[in-house]
C-alpha cells in the first residue's frame, strides 16, 4: 500500500502508442500475478510509466485488487485515484466489498454511486443485496428492493435470486417466501437460498421438503441441506444424506467434507470421522486451512488426540493457518495433554504467526487443568502487554476458573468485580461452581445471587447454591433454594451424552426414555449379577 500512497503520478495519461507498447505489462498482471506481493512489484513499474492513468489499465488494476488474489483496501485506494470511474469500476469495487469482511462499505459506496454521474444498472444490485445479506440486514435492504421494483428489475433472475438470498439469510422467511413464490418457474439458485434460510431458522423439515421437491440439484443444494442438518444437530441425517449424495453420483467438495467433519465432531463419532478423512485421502482432496482445521478439530473432539497431532505434524507449514494451531492447542488442553498444549503454544509464538485471543483461551484452559496459577497469570499479562489483545469475557472466565481451581476464591471474586466489562452469568457461575467444590458458602451466596439476577430462568445457579448449602450441612437453606427454583418455574436442562458402538451413534438424555433399547438397558442395570466394566 505504501507504493501507491507515495508514488508520484505523471501529470497526464500516456499516449495511445505508449499504452500499446506497455500492453505486455497488463498481460503479465492478468497471467502472472497471484498475490499482492507480485502485484506491488509490477505496479511500481505501471505507475512509473504513467500507464496507471489510462482508464483501461486502471480498470484492469482495480479488477485484480478487488479479486480473491488481491486486497480490497488496496483496491479502494486505486478506485479513489481514478478521476472518472465508469460503471464497470463502480460495480467492481462494490462487488469486492460485498465479498469481504466489511460488506457495509459496499452499501456506503452504492450510496456514493447514487450521488455520482454514473447510475446503477442491473448488475450493480446483486452485490448490494449480498452485502445486506452478509450483514443480516434484510429490513434495511427492503428499501433497495423497493428501488428495484420501481426500476422494473424485479423480474431479472439474477436480481430476483439475490433478493431471496438477502431475506433468507436475514431470517425474514415470510418476505423470502413471498419473493420466492413470485417465480414463474422453480430456480435452483433461489431454492438453495430458501433451503439455507429455512434451516437457519430451525425449519429443517420444511427445508428437506423443498429439497425433495427440486427437479434438479447442484452440489450447492446438497451442501446446503447437509450443513442445515448439522446446524440443527440432525447429525445422523447429515451423514445419511451424504450417502444419498454419493448414490446420486454427485461429487462432494471441500464444503461437504467440512460439514461432515463438523457433524462427526459434535457426535463424537470417531469411526465416521475416520471414514470421512480416509475418503478425502482416497479422492485426493486438497487440504486448505479450513479443511485441515476441521480434521484436527474432529479428531480432538472425538478424543483421538494422537491422530490430531499426526495430521497437524504431517501438514505443510504453509497450510497451517492460525485456526489449525488454535484447534490443536485447545484440543490438547481439553484431552488431558496440558503440558503438550503449552508446548504447542510456544511453538506458535516461534512461528511466522502470532497468537490471537483464541490461542490464549486455549493456553489458559491448559493452565486451568494443570493447576498452573502463576503460568496463567503470566500468559494473561503477556496477552495484554506483548500482543496488545484486550481480554474478553472468555479470558476472564478462564482466569476465574484457574483461581477457583486453586481455591483462590477471594482473588477470583475481586477479579470479576474489577473487570472493565460487565460480568455475565457464566463467569459468576464459574465462581459459584468453585465455591461448591471448596465449600465456601459465603462467596457462593453472592455469586448465586448474581447468576439468578442475570439469568433468572437458568436453574444452574439454584442447583449449585443448594449443593453448597448441603455440603456445609445447611439442609434447610438447601431445601429453600430447591423450592425457590420450582416457584420460579426454572428447569435444569438434562445432560446429554453419546457413544459410538459398531459404527452407530447412540444419544442419551439424563432420565430419558426415548432410546429404542431403554427397557433392555434399565433391565440390565438393575440386574444384581451385572458387573460394569471399563
Amino acid at each position: 500500500m505504501s507504493t501507491l500512497c507515495s508514488a508520484h503520478f505523471p501529470s497526464s495519461p500516456p499516449s495511445i502508442s505508449k499504452f500499446i507498447s506497455d500492453q505486455p505489462c497488463l498481460t503479465m498482471l492478468q497471467t502472472h500475478c497471484t498475490n499482492m506481493k507480485d502485484f506491488q512489484k509490477l505496479y511500481a513499474h505501471i505507475i512509473k510509466t504513467g500507464l496507471a492513468l489510462h482508464p483501461f489499465a486502471a480498470t484492469r488494476i482495480l479488477t485484480f485488487c478487488a479479486s480473491s488474489f488481491g486486497d480490497i483496501n488496496y483496491a479502494y485506494l486505486v478506485f479513489t485515484r481514478m478521476p472518472n470511474p465508469n460503471l464497470y469500476s463502480w460495480n467492481t469495487i462494490i462487488r469486492g466489498f460485498s465479498r469481504s469482511s466489511t460488506p457495509q462499505f459496499a452499501i456506503s459506496l452504492f450510496v456514493d454511486m447514487l450521488c455520482s454521474d454514473v447510475q446503477p444498472q442491473r448488475l450493480t444490485f446483486p452485490s448490494v443485496f449480498k452485502a445486506y445479506a452478509q450483514l443480516g440486514a434484510g429490513h434495511d435492504g427492503a428499501q433497495l428492493h423497493g428501488m428495484v421494483v420501481k426500476l422494473g428489475l424485479e423480474r431479472d433472475q439474477f436480481v430476483h435470486n439475490t433478493i431471496i438470498y438477502m431475506y433468507a439469510n436475514s431470517g425474514l422467511l415470510s418476505e423470502a417466501r413471498r419473493v420466492f413464490d413470485e417465480q414463474m418457474k422453480l430456480d435452483v439458485v433461489a431454492c438453495n437460498s430458501m433451503i439455507m434460510g429455512l434451516a437457519k431458522c430451525g425449519e429443517i423439515d420444511e427445508s428437506r421438503r423443498l429439497f425433495d421437491s427440486m427437479p434438479t440439484r447442484t452440489e450447492v443444494t446438497w451442501n446446503s441441506m447437509i450443513s442445515g442438518y448439522v446446524r440443527n444437530r440432525k447429525l445422523m441425517e447429515a451423514l445419511e444424506l451424504f450417502r444419498e449424495m454419493q448414490e446420486e453420483g454427485v461429487e462432494p467438495n471441500e464444503f461437504t467434507m467440512v460439514s461432515l467433519l463438523n457433524a462427526c465432531a459434535h457426535l463424537g463419532a470417531l469411526q465416521h470421522g475416520e471414514w470421512v478423512h480416509d475418503y478425502m485421502k482416497r479422492n485426493h482432496f486438497k487440504l486448505n486451512v479450513i479443511v485441515l482445521t476441521a480434521i484436527i478439530d474432529m479428531y480432538c473432539k472425538c478424543g483421538s488426540i494422537e491422530s490430531a497431532i499426526e495430521v497437524f505434524e504431517a501438514s505443510p507449514t504453509i497450510t497451517r493457518g492460525l485456526s489449525c494451531w488454535n484447534s490443536i492447542i485447545i484440543g490438547l488442553a481439553m484431552n488431558g495433554c496440558e503440558r503438550e498444549a503449552i508446548e504447542f503454544f510456544s511453538r506458535l509464538e516461534s512461528s511466522h504467526l502470532k497468537p490471537d485471543n483464541v490461542s490464549f483461551i486455549g493456553v489458559l484452559t491448559a493452565c486451568k487443568h494443570l493447576g498452573a496459577v502463576e503460568k496463567a497469570r503470566d500468559y494473561f499479562a503477556l496477552m495484554m502487554n506483548e500482543y496488545e489483545i484486550e481480554p474478553s469475557i472468555k479470558h476472564y472466565t478462564c482466569m476465574v476458573e484457574v483461581l477457583g481451581q486453586a481455591a483462590l476464591l477471594k482473588e477470583a471474586e475481586e477479579l470479576i468485580k474489577g473487570m472493565p466489562i460487565k460480568p455475565d452469568a457464566i463467569i459468576w457461575g464459574s465462581l459459584l461452581s468453585s465455591c461448591w467444590k471448596h465449600g465456601n458458602a459465603e462467596i457462593a451466596k453472592r455469586a448465586a445471587q448474581r447468576v439468578c439476577e442475570l439469568n433468572p430462568s437458568d436453574a444452574s445457579g439454584y442447583v449449585l447454591m443448594s449443593n453448597v448449602q448441603a455440603a456445609c450441612e445447611k439442609f434447610e437453606e438447601a431445601m429453600e433454594h430447591r423450592l425457590l427454583m420450582k416457584e420460579r418455574l426454572t428447569e435444569k436442562e438434562p445432560g446429554c451424552s453419546s457413544i459410538e458402538l459398531y459404527g452407530e451413534v447412540h444419544e442419551f438424555l439424563a432420565g430419558g426414555m426415548l432410546h429404542p433399547k431403554t427397557r433392555e438397558i434399565y433391565s440390565l442395570l438393575n440386574d444384581p449379577s451385572f458387573e460394569f466394566q471399563t
